[in-house]
């Protein structure tokens, strides 16, 4: 992500410290045009968002930006995020341009970056755009302003992608899913998705108003999946968050898999039919429990901190193919070039097909280990970093530590998505993992307070 733009009642951004304005995106728009031009000459970009209400109002901004650079633009409307990743590659677009907020609430919204070739911008071309952010905007001649296009097909591109990722022969006839799009990206292009690879689908949470994306629904609230999964005898539940780049899933029997799950699913599957490439890159955050069950099956494992970009890295460096988060966000490279919660989904679905086995008994190979974790609010101008190391929080991390002894450990940093401070503890006994996941998380509040 480059440099997301939050907010709670309007726009709010990390690029100084005023909030952030049409004007703003507009100056945006046009310093990632003028870099992408300088690198790659002039071409097109596509921007593509999710279905929050402010995405009108930042799209316009950023196509009226790329075009005073110079830049065409493609418009490809409510599009999850590797959507825009895949589109960008293929249209032979120079740039994509995702306005997202992911997982937040409506209220918030945010911008990403895709190279020509489907992968978040490299630092060096971030850190251009950032600094003529801070220079005097210089619009082209009238001769040279860029124009603006509509991709009408965008949905059906991006369905007929991810239907390609499976087998060609594949199909889910006779298997009962139900969807939780979260009201927001993949509104459209999930159900289609299921629909036409013959699953009987019980779709909810996708009529978006520009308001209730990630509203009590999607992988952040995944209640109301599992109760559709329990009361339609389904076979599998599949919610995605509000752009689509994770997954989070509920089995026949209304439990939660996450994506530590998902992934040993598919890793595991992979390695009993001798088609598992290396290993697993898996975060800091990742259960003790995947890293265990994959040892056991000789399955390389590697912690990458948490963050894509890092888990991306790691997966390159190791020439590897598949990496994730707890969180859901799965990357398959040799399906795709980002995380991407529907071309993830398939996967796991092949490998109940492969394997002859329903999701509870694939997931029940491993066994996961307690784990509590608390988000800490922070105030807007709180220093996050200085709530973590002050002599409060660090003497409760040592308790705890102390009392977990070897069975376990503490995880205490700041989020990068949102203004709180993440607490997870991790160990054997769960009320005990409670017990100092709490404490901690007390700690945090008060060094906030002091």
């Amino acid at each position: 992500m480059s440099r997301a733009f939050f907010g709670t009642d309007g726009i709010r951004g990390e690029v100084g410290v005023e909030p952030i304005t049409p004007t703003t995106i507009v100056k945006l728009g046009w310093a990632l045009g003028t870099v992408i031009k300088n690198h790659y000459g002039k071409g097109s970009v596509l921007v593509g968002k999710d279905t929050r209400v402010s995405g009108y109002l930042l799209e316009s901004s950023m196509e009226a930006g790329l075009s005073s650079a110079g830049m065409d633009v493609t418009m490809l409307g409510p599009l999850p995020t590797p959507a825009i990743a895949y589109l960008t590659q293929t249209a032979r677009a120079n740039a994509g341009v995702v306005i997202s907020a992911s997982h937040n609430n409506y209220a918030d919204n945010g911008i990403k970056f895709f190279s020509p070739n489907g992968t978040k911008i490299s630092d060096e071309i971030q850190d251009e755009i950032e600094q003529l952010m801070f220079s005097e905007m210089e619009v082209v001649a009238s001769r040279e302003l860029g124009k603006a296009y509509r991709m009408d097909d965008a949905v059906g591109r991006y369905v007929e992608f991810c239907k390609g990722t499976i087998p060609r022969r594949m199909n889910f006839k006779g298997l009962k899913v139900a969807l939780d799009c979260a009201n927001g990206a993949a509104y459209q292009s999930a159900p289609a998705v299921f629909d036409e690879l013959g699953a009987d689908t019980y779709v909810i949470n996708n009529h978006p108003d520009g308001f209730n994306i990630n509203h009590q629904c999607g992988s952040t609230h995944i209640e109301g999946l599992r109760s559709v999964v329990l009361e339609q005898k389904c076979d599998i539940g599949i919610a995605f968050d509000g752009d689509a780049d994770r997954v989070l899933m509920v089995d026949r029997n209304g439990e939660t898999v996450d994506g530590d799950q998902l992934l040993f699913v598919i890793a595991n599957s992979l390695k009993e039919q001798n088609r598992l490439k290396g290993g697993v890159v898996g975060t800091v955050m990742s259960n003790f429990g995947m890293e265990k069950a994959l040892a056991d099956r000789d399955i390389p494992f590697v912690r990458a901190q948490v963050g894509d970009r890092y888990v991306m890295q790691e997966l390159k460096a190791r020439d590897w193919v598949i990496g994730g988060e707890s969180s859901g966000h799965i990357i398959c490279l040799d399906k795709t070039t980002t995380g991407d919660g529907l071309v993830s989904a398939l996967q796991v679905l092949s490998q109940m097909q492969f394997m002859d086995q329903p999701l509870d008994e694939l997931v029940g190979k491993m066994e996961m280990y307690p784990q509590v974790m608390i988000n800490v609010r922070l105030p807007n101008d709180a220093n996050a970093q200085q709530i973590c190391t002050h002599a409060l929080v660090l003497e409760a991390v040592e308790s705890a530590e102390q009392l977990l002894e070897a069975t376990g450990r503490v995880l205490l940093r700041p989020s990068g998505t949102e203004p709180v401070i993440r607490v997870m503890v991790e160990g054997y006994d769960e009320s005990l993992v409670k017990q100092c996941c709490e404490s901690i998380s007390s700690a945090v509040s008060n060094a906030i307070a002091n």
